[in-house]
């Protein structure tokens, strides 16, 4: 627990609503910077406060940022959707590195020190050997990937020449929801898996279309490392205690669980959890997208306290699928 405010940006999205939800579980104000363009409202706790604009809006920020006493950000904001990614590239460097550079400038600006940033294991591109860990080529092969890279880049050379550090946390693939009902995965049109398979099994699809099935793994389709939304969010808070801890210390950890599943492993998981056999469709792969990711995730477990506490695939799945009713419930589907 610190004694200045958080600034989460991006935190009425799903996972930056799910961190703030951990934030203020652990005792922290947190003021929440969003432009709610893809984000909602009813998903940022009552106990935050939230500020509607840009991050690139350096006088709001900046302005939040004195108003509000803040130590530290966490930024969630940007643009996520890897094939978009690669037809709108320059959407990609404008909301996720351009946007970036503002928000780090502010934050310098401010006197605010400490910074956890949301990145991302597309900056490894296709990786040769895994489990991937930190040290792996960063070679992406997305816009997407690459523009999650220029930040972590940008925030490595801040930190080298100000009083500023950094925890540059890279996901693997984030499902699940809040245990509680409090939050979970709310935009229309998501491209996450489980996402789009529970909407199936709730009757707001009619299939799920699995792309690829010649990749080299076992059944062919695409492996990934799934982690819980709310285990990602603790791991944010415990990277904030360390950079308040040790100021003079930057981190980039792999946040996973170091096993992965493939797409029809994961459609079996809700076949099962659901007692429904969900009509699966088999179509090309997508541009940019590996044939497998798995995290190594020896570093965060030897930097950080954080212990993953929903390794498990029908539990995330179940949790997903529960918010998924619960949501339908509030938009009156």
């Amino acid at each position: 627990m610190s004694d200045g405010a958080v600034l989460v940006t991006g935190g009425a999205g799903y996972i930056g609503s799910h961190a703030v939800l951990a934030l203020l579980d652990a005792g922290h104000r947190v003021v929440v910077v969003d432009n709610l363009s893809t984000g909602f409202p009813f998903l940022v706790d009552p106990r935050a406060t939230l500020v509607q604009g840009e991050i690139e809006d350096e006088a709001l920020v900046r302005g939040a940022m004195r108003d509000h006493g803040v130590i530290a950000v966490m930024h969630f904001a940007g643009s996520i959707i890897v094939p978009e990614s690669v037809t709108d590239p320059l959407k990609y460097y404008r909301n996720n590195t351009v946007a970036s550079r503002s928000l780090i400038g502010s934050a310098v600006a401010s006197g605010v020190r400490h910074f956890i940033f949301s990145s991302t294991a597309a900056t490894y591109g296709m990786p040769e050997i895994v489990p991937v860990s930190e040290d792996s080529p960063k070679l992406p092969i997305n816009p997407y990937g690459t523009s999650k890279l220029m930040t972590e880049l940008m925030l490595r050379d801040v930190a080298a020449a100000h009083d500023f550090n950094y925890c540059a946390l890279r996901y693997f693939n984030v499902a699940g929801a809040d245990p509680q009902g409090r939050t979970g995965q709310s935009t229309a049109g998501a491209t996450h898996l489980i996402k789009i398979a529970v909407e199936a099994a709730i009757g707001k699809r009619d299939h799920v279309t699995v792309f690829g099935t010649d990749y080299d793994t076992a059944d062919g389709t695409g492996v990934r490392d799934y982690i819980h939304v709310s285990d990602l969010a603790a791991a944010h808070v415990d990277a904030l205690g360390l950079l308040i801890a040790r100021p003079g210390e930057s981190h980039t950890l792999n946040c996973g669980y170091g096993r992965g599943y493939s797409v029809n492993e994961v459609l079996d998981a809700v076949d099962r959890v659901t007692n429904l056999k969900i009509e699966r469709r088999y179509a090309e792969r997508r541009l940019g997208d590996a044939g497998e990711l798995v995290a190594d995730n020896r570093r965060i477990l030897e930097t950080l306290p954080w212990r993953p506490k929903r390794d498990d695939l029908d539990g995330i799945v179940k949790d997903a699928l529960a918010w998924e009713r619960k949501l339908a419930e509030i938009r009156g589907e």
